[in-house]
């Protein structure tokens, strides 16, 4: 060949899948003005892919001298639709490359593709008269396995050979041609077997005019095709015609195809020729052409399926209710050509997306106008319902909680571990730390000390860089101020958590434990601080609360708390002894009483959104 093959194998195919080999071959073979086309794919197993061996045959023109010329030469093409690169692939998948085709019926010419390819180096024979054609057969399979099995099952290439041609089968199909390719796969003994066959596969396309304003002089046209199928024969093709081949173009997610359907979408206009890569896997356009196009693609086709399809518009006007039903706060940033035809997940980060860009402009502005004032308004009420959304699905975390769940899962959900949360750092820390879950109130803390040492705390109320390393940990320690300068003495809030399904004497435990931290904190009592209050909060039964009843007080909430004062000794020369108060709290208590506060906001905010 005249250009170092390995070579351009590497720049021009780059990136490239195995299923391109059977596209290419078949575009040659239909240059050769092939009507059968035969694709026999040979391997021992799927994972034995050195058996691997394709075989293409055509009943075309075959290799004449002009046509073998022009495959030696890169780059020899006879208009602007063809690129000359196309064959390049066989290599990047098959190390032998054999081909025999018969030409003026009776001259074989036989040749291999290989890097000392050239104009002189073919070999031909006299043979008896018969029909011209082509035979390419690649083997010796050069990856260590295929990427997917797809690209060997006639069924997948059926597809996707339809997804490629689907230009010059409709052409041909106007034009009366007859054309038949046929798949067929042996694998593992098992025969497998598929046909396109014009007159049965390629349907009539409607045509409507688009108005696309990229050119003046060029003219869109979308061609379309619907039709009602089994499910198990569904299909979509949505794409460009780029020089006489597709490009595809993603309208519809895979999550959003109508089932039951066989759909057709390809859009046509001059202004598309020459506007491909070499490989032809790329448009040439720029990011704005394009998206200028998929946005009145997508428009004229959403329309077409909606009125061919009823039953698609009310499932797009349910799904749209199902987003604002979750999402309150972005319903004024919901697309609604996008919704029922963008992935679910493609539609919330756009939104998002839209919503943060208002809130930096707004952010950032020295000085509001009266419409931004206004959007202002807007801006902070759907960041405060996006904030109540988020504790919802916390409190929905907590309610799906089990046994199955470690102590530190249970932890995360109420404030991330091992972190100082500090007033200063409030709104930073607003999604990393729950203390609402216990009470509202607690969000006006000073600090927060999770998973923190107790000699943690201790510096904090006592300002003391000195103080003693104490390893004993505390699952949380919520520290307040009244003090209008923050200043000591401080109120104090101590949260003991126990897993769910643990036993008695392990959830007995947090009554030990609570009793330990009060004993390291009431020597500071009246001095550095004014008040102390202490929280076990486990899962109830019929044991726990038959151990309670004997001691402790049950108190009012959505669920069960039990509370009880005790004498804790702090020091034995002089002896003191004072009296703390602790609650044993159900964590289903905890969960009713945070949900049932949060609803409240939660059901204000969706009475206020018109659907």
């Amino acid at each position: 060949m005249d250009v170092k093959l390995s070579q351009a194998v590497k720049i021009f195919f780059g990136q490239s899948s195995l299923e391109m080999v059977y596209i290419e071959a078949i575009a040659n073979s239909l240059d050769a003005k092939a009507t059968e086309i035969n694709i026999d794919i040979y391997a021992k197993s799927y994972k034995d892919v050195k058996t691997l061996v394709l075989e293409i045959k055509d009943n075309g023109i075959g290799f004449t001298e002009k046509r073998y010329k022009k495959f030696c030469r890169l780059f020899d093409v006879e208009e602007n639709s063809h690129k000359g690169l196309g064959r390049l692939v066989y290599p990047c998948y098959f190390d032998k490359i054999e081909i025999e085709s018969i030409f003026n019926k009776t001259q074989k010419r036989n040749f291999a593709f290989t890097e000392e390819l050239n104009e002189n180096n073919s070999k031909i024979n006299k043979v008896k008269e018969q029909k011209n054609g082509t035979i390419i057969k690649m083997s010796n399979y050069t990856l260590t396995k295929l990427y997917s099995h797809n690209f060997i099952q006639p069924k997948y290439l059926k597809q996707r050979i339809l997804e490629e041609f689907y230009p010059i089968f409709f052409s041909q199909k106007q034009q009366k041609n007859n054309l038949v390719i046929s798949i067929n796969s042996k694998i593992e003994n098992l025969i497998l077997s598929e046909k396109i066959i014009l007159s049965k596969d390629i349907p009539i396309l409607n045509k409507v005019k688009l108005d696309i304003p990229i050119d003046f002089f060029c003219n869109f046209y979308l061609y379309y095709y619907i039709q009602k199928v089994k499910v198990c024969e569904s299909s979509l093709i949505t794409a460009v015609n780029v020089d006489h081949r597709t490009k595809k173009i993603e309208i519809i997610a895979n999550e959003n195809i109508p089932k039951n359907y066989k759909m057709v979408f390809l859009l046509f206009s001059n202004w598309f020729t020459g506007k491909i890569d070499f490989s032809r896997q790329s448009l040439n356009i720029s990011n704005k052409e394009l998206k200028d196009i998929q946005i009145m693609f997508k428009k004229k086709v959403a329309s077409i399926i909606e009125k061919e399809i009823p039953e698609i518009k009310n499932r797009n006007k349910q799904t749209k209710n199902n987003l604002i039903n979750k999402y309150p706060h972005l319903s004024g940033y919901f697309i609604n050509e996008n919704i029922g035809y963008n992935s679910r997940s493609d539609i919330l980060k756009k939104a998002q997306e839209d919503f943060f860009i208002d809130q930096k402009k707004l952010l950032e502005a020295t000085s509001l106008t009266d419409e931004q004032f206004e959007k202002s308004i807007e801006i902070s009420s759907i960041a405060l319902t996006e904030y109540i959304l988020f504790r919802q699905l916390t409190i929905d975390k907590l309610k799906k909680s089990t046994k199955e769940n470690s102590e530190a899962e249970l932890h995360k959900l109420f404030a991330t571990m091992k972190v100082k949360f500090e007033k200063k750092n409030f709104v930073n820390d607003l999604y990393r730390n729950n203390a609402w879950l216990l009470d509202d109130k607690y969000m006006t803390y000073e600090t927060i000390l999770s998973d923190k040492e107790m000699g943690d705390l201790i510096k904090f109320i006592t300002e003391d860089e000195n103080t003693e390393r104490d390893a004993g940990r505390h699952d949380m320690a919520l520290v307040f101020s009244n003090n209008p300068n923050n200043e000591i003495p401080f109120d104090i809030v101590i949260v003991e958590l126990k897993k769910r399904g643990i036993s008695l004497e392990e959830n007995e435990k947090v009554i030990t434990q609570l009793e330990k931290r009060a004993r390291k904190l009431m020597k500071y009592f009246k001095n550095k601080i004014q008040r102390i209050w202490y929280y076990g909060i486990i899962e109830f039964n019929d044991d726990i609360e038959l151990a309670l009843t004997g001691e402790y007080t049950e108190l009012y909430s959505s669920g069960k708390m039990y509370y009880r004062e005790t004498n804790v000794a702090i020091q034995l020369n002089p002896k003191i002894i004072l009296p703390i108060g602790v609650f044993i709290w159900d964590i289903d208590a905890v969960i009713e009483d945070a949900d049932a506060r949060n609803s409240a906001f939660l059901n204000l905010i969706k009475s206020k959104f018109i659907y």
